[in-house]
């Protein structure tokens, strides 16, 4: 357990700036050693709650507390917390181990027990042997560690990440996600992490919490947001989904979607008749025999990408999506396809 280890509440916490409401009555928990990303489109209010919870943005009204301390109306240098920004923040003049000790100096700790501290968080993060290089002189994954590295020196209560990957490449990325996620649970350090990639949240998080508009849409374990979305917005939103309009019929703990013209069993869990959204992940229509098939369609589009292909199939529901990661011969466009998909795998919501 790091050794400030502490949780975080809101409680029913808004934020207004004039007549705009940037956070509308959130709530929520992050226990001790968990990593919980706030996850959600351009200006839905998840930068603004993580920099309240900084105490870099005062609130409106509600109430944060910090482990077993309210610190609503504290100051930023008065909460147990540091935040690692979307652009790093180093100063460009100093080396890595003068940024990296900068904060222990700042709270008057001793020259050698700065040191001391920064080489040790350097040594973790792999960064030994670049003490003495200055921000220019790193890459952008090597700048992400000196960061991180100057956050943890601090050893604070709970570690902040806004958007902390957006600088980077793809590859890139998917390393630097993995150094942090493995970080944060070798050191079981409580970690709130920004994001508007729905990958890398559901690569790195115990919970997300998705939020639209200012309030909270869901929130979950990433498999309960991927496989149960709550609504069109969220089954959008967290991965790719083909999302078709029609009408669930439901008698007797039966479940049957109708859509142009075609029917197949869906699991409805206790949704009456009446209009509905079906969402249906790609990889979870699978190419079968014509006899096998629930929907039948041409193929309009096909994309290689190694690992699968990527299909869009014409049919009676519309244009669908459909990873094939069993293929590998790749159909040509106006080509049959037939689909099947088992009545677990698609989610029903009501229009």
């Amino acid at each position: 357990m790091a050794k400030n280890a502490g949780g975080v509440v809101f409680e029913r916490v808004t934020k207004r700036y004039g007549e705009v409401t940037a956070v509308d009555d959130v709530s929520f928990r992050v226990a001790p050693s968990e990593l919980v990303t706030l996850l959600g489109p351009s200006g839905c209010g998840k930068t603004t709650t993580l920099r309240m919870v900084a105490g870099l943005e005062p609130v409106s009204s509600g109430r944060i507390v910090l482990g077993d301390n309210d610190v609503t109306r504290r100051a930023a240098n008065e909460r147990d917390v540091s935040m690692v920004f979307q652009s790093y923040a180093l100063f460009p003049h100093m080396t890595v181990l003068e940024n990296v000790c900068y904060g222990p100096l700042s709270t008057r700790a001793d020259k050698p027990k700065a040191r001391e501290l920064a080489h040790a968080k350097l040594s973790m993060l792999g960064l030994t042997g670049l003490e003495h290089r200055l921000p220019s002189e790193l890459s952008g994954g090597q700048q992400q560690r000196v960061a991180v590295a100057r956050s943890l020196v601090l050893e604070p209560a709970v570690l902040l990440f806004d958007e902390p990957l957006s600088n980077l490449d793809a590859k890139l990325r998917r390393r630097v996600r993995q150094e942090i996620r493995e970080l944060q649970q070798s050191l079981s350090l409580t970690v709130i992490y920004v994001t508007h990639d729905q990958e890398e949240a559901l690569a790195v998080s115990d919970h997300i919490i998705v939020m639209e508009g200012g309030r909270i849409a869901q929130q979950g374990t990433p498999n309960e947001l991927y496989e149960s979305p709550a609504t069109r917005f969220l089954a959008d939103f967290i991965g790719d989904a083909n999302l078709i309009d029609g009408d669930l019929v439901a008698d007797s703990g039966r479940a049957i979607f109708c859509a142009g013209g075609v029917s197949a069993p869906v699991r409805a869990d206790g949704l009456g008749s009446g209009p509905a959204t079906l969402a249906l992940r790609p990889h979870r229509l699978r190419i079968v025999d014509a006899d096998e098939a629930t929907l039948s369609g041409v193929c309009k589009r096909a994309a290689y990408l190694g690992s699968r292909i990527e299909y869009v199939v014409t049919t009676a529901w519309g244009d669908l999506l459909v990873f094939d990661g069993e293929g590998r011969t790749m159909r040509p466009r106006d080509e049959p396809i037939s689909l099947k998909f088992d009545a677990q795998a698609a989610v029903v919501l009501r229009r």
